[in-house]
């Protein structure tokens, strides 16, 4: 990995923390979801341009893939409770597959 990509994703990463933490604070102190959903889009969309990152062909490996899973395992720790996959959309059947 070049310096500049590695500082770039270091610095989205301290993004991430810093919604993160944002979103725990709006989650204890604030009935509104208004400001949480914002936070949690952006969120979901600093750590999409991590994961991008991560699998674009110059960084592609198993380090990188484990690196994601380390991002969705601290990020999303209630991920399985918060997909019903029951669902019957396309990502349903493909983790059904899986």
């Amino acid at each position: 990995m070049k310096q500049a990509q590695f500082y770039k994703l270091l610095d989205i990463v301290e993004d991430i923390k810093k919604v993160d933490a944002m979103i725990k604070l709006h989650q204890e102190h604030d009935e509104s979801t208004f400001m949480l959903d914002q936070y949690q889009a952006r969120k979901d969309k600093l750590i999409g341009i991590v994961i991008d990152e991560l699998v674009s062909p110059s960084l592609r490996s198993v380090s990188s893939i484990k690196t994601i899973k380390m991002i969705i395992d601290k990020y999303y720790p209630d991920l399985e409770h918060l997909y019903d996959i029951s669902q019957t959309d396309d990502f349903a059947r493909l983790e059904m597959a899986i």
